[in-house]
């Protein structure tokens, strides 16, 4: 356990060295924030019945997406172990005392999380004091308060999880640029990154929750904003542990299985 703690370390550490390059991760994300609000304000005001989610609601629900968009964005890669794998120096990272899978999981989460730190608060401090009905508001109640946190830690450790599976199809292509471009659209727009669950049709939601991409952002924030409450937020709960599981044991598995077939320097 304590190499795993001494790389979460080093890779969180020095992922917080960028502070420039957060604060203009910061400026463009509340200008996207802003965007995302108005051309939805421009939708509710042309049509204010109709819509599955109160526009406060929503306007929480998008604040949420920008201050842990570090933590759930699709298109973060480590490039280091897209590299390794490509260049053969995998062969090194199997030298060393410590599983494989977990290794590349902890550097992973660490860099997320790093990122999160510098951008979440700034985002969250200012979204706080913005006039109503543009501003965050508070959990919905003292229930979604309590799970929400619960259900942001499954949905990181799901999004890491399934990042390992794009990873570990390195192992079979000579390029992984192809299979990134087509798991971050897949993922993306299936998680509720670019429309939020509750705009789809009540068939494609019923779908779309019991796939493992909802499970991600998609679960916390509607536990937020109160859209998902009571029995139905510890089900959602109970399907993000059940994902987390499958992704986690399918990517042992198949990290395991590609290791068997993986050549290096031709040996």
């Amino acid at each position: 356990m304590r190499q795993y703690l001494s790389f979460f370390r080093i890779r969180f550490t020095g992922g917080l060295q960028y502070r420039a390059a957060a604060w203009a991760g910061v400026a463009t994300q509340f200008a996207w924030g802003f965007m995302t609000i108005l051309l939805y304000e421009a939708f509710y005001r042309s049509s204010p019945d109709g819509f599955p989610m109160e526009f406060n609601a929503l306007v929480s629900y998008i604040w949420l997406q920008q201050a842990l968009l570090a933590m759930f964005m699709p298109w973060f890669f480590d490039p280091e172990t897209f590299d390794s794998i490509v260049s053969g120096n995998v062969a090194y990272e199997l030298c060393r005392p410590c599983d494989l899978y977990g290794m590349w999981f902890v550097k992973n989460a660490a860099a997320r999380l790093a990122n999160t730190v510098l951008r979440c608060f700034p985002i969250i401090a200012v979204a706080i004091f913005l006039p109503a009905p543009f501003n965050i508001g508070a959990p919905a109640n003292a229930l979604c308060a309590v799970l929400f946190p619960i259900s942001v830690l499954l949905g990181f450790a799901v999004m890491v999880a399934i990042s390992m599976l794009v990873y570990i199809s390195a192992f079979y292509t000579l390029s992984a640029g192809g299979i990134k471009v087509l798991a971050v659209s897949v993922i993306e727009f299936l998680s509720g990154a670019v429309i939020p669950i509750p705009f789809f049709p009540d068939a494609v939601q019923t779908v779309l929750n019991l796939l493992p991409f909802a499970s991600m952002q998609s679960a916390p924030f509607l536990i937020y904003v109160g859209y998902v409450t009571g029995k139905e937020a510890a089900l959602t709960i109970a399907v993000q542990a059940f994902w987390l599981i499958v992704t986690l044991i399918g990517g042992r598995a198949w990290l395991k299985r590609a290791l068997k077939r993986v050549v290096v320097q031709g040996g």
